[in-house]
C-alpha cells in the first residue's frame, strides 16, 4: 500500500501535523499509524489538561515560540469547534522568601514570552485569589486555562479523515528503511510504501528514529506523574490553578493543583522513574526497558547529579504522608483523608549520553523522514503551530 506520508504516532503531535499538511495540500495521500487501541492514549490522553501561556520557556526558544503561536491557534480551534475550554489563570506561588528572586525572574520570563496583565501578588493579595494559599508572593498569570486534549485530538481526527487521511489504530511499526527514494514501512499487519515518513511516536520515538538514523545520540527516558484528587466535598479549596515556583535545576514544575475540565481538582504529579516506557503503575515492570534505562549512560549521569531529588520523588510515591506533605508547602490546610487516589501520566524525556536533559523540541531529518524526538510540555497547547512546523518541513521535502 503506497502513500504520499505516513506518519507513525496517534497523539496530539501526529495528528496537528496530519491535520496541517492536510489543509495545505488536501490531495496528498496521508496515512496515521497508531500502535494503541485508540487515539491520544499515551502522553495526550494523560496529562493534565492544562493551556500553557508560556511563562517558563526560554525567550527565543522553539518551546517559547511555539507555545505562543500555538496558544492562540487552539484557542481559534476550540472556538470554532465550540470545544469547551475556560482561561481561568493561574497563580504561582513562592513559599519562602528564598524563592522570591527565582518568581521576579519567572515574570521577566513571562514578559519577554509576550506575556500581558501578570499580576506580582503579595501574600494577602495570593489569598484574595486563593483563600487557602500560603505565600509570600506570586504572580498572577491570566492566559493559562484548561481543556480537554483528548476531546481536541478526537476533532483533529474527524477533520483529517473528512479530508481523505487514514488512521489505522493497533498496528506497530516494527522496522523502516529508507531506499530507492522512499520510505518502506512494516507493521505487525501490513508493508507499507511512502514518499516521506513523520515519527511522532512520543515514548517510543528514539526507536522509530534509530530505524533510519542509528547514529542519534539520544534514549527516552520514562518518567511517571501519579496524581491524587481531592475528595468531592473538598474540591471547593482551590479556585483555579495553584503552582510552585518550580526548582530551574530540575525539568519538572513540582506538584499542583489543577482544576480539570471534566470536573474535580488534581493534585500532583510527581516525577519518579517509571520502570518501562507504559508503566503506569508503581511496580509494573518492563525489564527490558528498565535495563536499558539504567545501563545508559546518560541516565547514570543524570541519577548521580538527581540523586537526593530523585529519592524524595520516590519516596512521595510510596508515602501518603510526604505528598501531602509536600502540597501543604501551598495549602497547608490539605489533610492527608482529603486526597484520594487519581491517576498517573508518564513523560518521554529525552536525555543524551552526556546526561543532558534536552530541555526543547528536537527534530532530526533525512532526506525522506522528519524524526520528531523532543516534544515535551507544552506540546498539547503548541501542538497546531508544532504541527504547522513539522508540515512546512514536510511539503518542502516532497
Amino acid at each position: 500500500m503506497e502513500y504520499d506520508i505516513i506518519i507513525v504516532g496517534g497523539g496530539i503531535v501526529g495528528l496537528a501535523t496530519a491535520l496541517k499538511i492536510k489543509e495545505q495540500q488536501a490531495d496528498l495521500k496521508l496515512l496515521i499509524l497508531e500502535k494503541e487501541p485508540s487515539l491520544a492514549h499515551h502522553q495526550t490522553g494523560n496529562n493534565s489538561g492544562v493551556i500553557h501561556s508560556g511563562l517558563y520557556y526560554k525567550p527565543g526558544s522553539l518551546k517559547a515560540i511555539n507555545c505562543r503561536e500555538g496558544y492562540q491557534k487552539l484557542i481559534a480551534f476550540c472556538d470554532q469547534h465550540e470545544i469547551p475550554y475556560d482561561l481561568c489563570g493561574k497563580i504561582v506561588v513562592a513559599t519562602s522568601e528564598e524563592q522570591v528572586p527565582l518568581m521576579h525572574n519567572l515574570h521577566e520570563r513571562g514578559i519577554a514570552n509576550g506575556l500581558e496583565g501578570m499580576k506580582i501578588l503579595n501574600a494577602q493579595e495570593l489569598k484574595e485569589y486563593e483563600p487557602n494559599v500560603a505565600g509570600v508572593a506570586g504572580i498572577f498569570v491570566p492566559q493559562t486555562g484548561i481543556v480537554d486534549y483528548k476531546q481536541v485530538c478526537l476533532k483533529y481526527a474527524d477533520i483529517i479523515t473528512e479530508t481523505g487521511g487514514h488512521i489505522h489504530l493497533n498496528e506497530k511499526v516494527t522496522d523502516i528503511k529508507e531506499k530507492s527514494g522512499k520510505c518502506y514501512v512494516e507493521t505487525d499487519k501490513h508493508s507499507y510504501a511512502s514518499k516521506l515518513l513523520v515519527n511522532c511516536a512520543g515514548l517510543y520515538s528514539d526507536k522509530i528514529a534509530k530505524m533510519t538514523q542509528p547514529e542519534i545520540d539520544l534514549k527516552i527516558i520514562p518518567f511517571r506523574g501519579e496524581y491524587y484528587k481531592l475528595s468531592a466535598e473538598k474540591t471547593n479549596m482551590v479556585k483555579n490553578l495553584i503552582y510552585p515556583v518550580p526548582d530551574p535545576n530540575f525539568p519538572f514544575l513540582g506538584v499542583h493543583f489543577t482544576r480539570m475540565m471534566k470536573g474535580g481538582v488534581e493534585a500532583g504529579p510527581n516525577a519518579v522513574l517509571a520502570f518501562g516506557r507504559e508503566s503506569y503503575k508503581k511496580m509494573q515492570i518492563n525489564l527490558g526497558e528498565l535495563l536499558e534505562t539504567l545501563t545508559f549512560k546518560g541516565f547514570q549521569v543524570v541519577a548521580s547529579k538527581f540523586w537526593k531529588t530523585g529519592m524524595g520523588e520516590m519516596y512521595r510515591s510510596f508515602s501518603k504522608s510526604a505528598f501531602t506533605k509536600a502540597l501543604q508547602a501551598l495549602m497547608p490546610s490539605i489533610q492527608e483523608k482529603d486526597l484520594v487516589a487519581g491517576g498517573a501520566g508518564i513523560r518521554a524525556q529525552a536525555c543524551k549520553k552526556d546526561g543532558s536533559l534536552v530541555d526543547d523540541f528536537l527534530i532530526y531529518e533525512t532526506k525522506h523522514v522528519v524524526n520528531v524526538c523532543n516534544a515535551p510540555s507544552p506540546a498539547a497547547t503548541a501542538s497546531l503551530a508544532i504541527g504547522e512546523t513539522i508540515a512546512a518541513k514536510v511539503l518542502q521535502k516532497i
